[in-house]
């Protein structure tokens, strides 16, 4: 399924994961084969087996490759019950200020549907997931470098260029996400000619936000879904954002094969 296949939505929106998540809570556990994008299958079985390894085994040595505090012991026993916990859809598990401000679960039914579509969300774990794909909570940030596989942003790489591009559909990408999440996928070619990136900017001071970095780009992607925008190209993209009230400064590419800076300013920061 491409990001333009449901209702006419044309933009493929990138997102971080959250840091903290949900409890699994008492679903049914994970299925690997049902999650989406499944040319990431193979990768995916590499990372969730060396994690669970690592922390069925010595506890502190978990903690530290995984970069936890002893207050976050707990999640190294999270960790080695993967394949058991329960499991829910992953825009149920990630939480914090981005997903607190898209509020996916009070949207009606055909944003909803839009957000099935549309949102990718980048994972350590799993690579990337749809917001609807059923997971289990976990502890595992993309700048991780296993014992045996090294680091997450790396091992990624490959399997991404091989998946993502299909993935995008021929409309533009949003790019949502921080740093270490986009070093797991870089978009090239005239996927990056139709890729947009994202900073929220303090409009008096022109300084980037942080907080209020992520619950704008929440609200952003909520009033998309909600307005069923369907933008062909990051140039419709941009005019979609400034019509729903976003206040936006855009870059085109100086050169083939580079993607489109979005400045999106506030006023407030908060």
């Amino acid at each position: 399924m491409t990001s333009s296949s449901i209702e006419g939505v044309r933009v493929l929106v990138l997102l971080p994961p959250s840091e903290g998540k949900a409890a699994s809570g008492r679903g049914a556990p994970l299925k690997p084969e049902s999650l989406s994008l499944p040319g990431l299958a193979a990768a995916r079985e590499a990372v969730l087996a060396e994690l669970v390894d690592l922390c069925t085994g010595d506890e502190d040595k978990a903690r530290e490759v995984l970069g936890l505090s002893e207050g976050l012991r707990g999640e190294v026993a999270k960790n080695a019950e993967l394949r058991t916990a329960g499991a829910r859809p992953a825009g149920e598990i990630y939480t914090g200020v981005l997903y607190d401000a898209l509020d996916l679960a009070s949207l009606e039914a055909a944003a909803k549907r839009r957000a099935a579509a549309s949102l990718l969300v980048f994972s350590g774990l799993w690579g990337a997931v749809r917001v609807t794909d059923r997971i289990p909570s976990y502890r595992l940030s993309m700048g991780v470098k296993l014992p045996g596989l090294g680091a997450l942003g790396g091992h990624w790489r490959a399997p991404m260029a091989e998946v993502l591009p299909e993935a995008a559909g021929d409309g533009p990408v949003l790019d949502l996400r921080s740093a270490a999440y986009a070093a797991a996928w870089k978009p090239r070619g005239e996927v990056a000619g139709r890729t947009a990136t994202v900073r929220v900017l303090h409009a008096p001071t022109r300084k980037v936000v942080s907080h209020f970095n992520k619950a704008t780009k929440g609200r952003m992607v909520r009033s998309l879904l909600t307005a069923g925008a369907a933008p062909k190209d990051p140039a419709g993209l941009v005019k979609a954002l400034r019509d729903l009230g976003y206040e936006v400064e855009a870059t085109a590419p100086a050169r083939a094969g580079a993607a489109w800076s979005l400045d999106v300013l506030v006023d407030e920061v908060h």
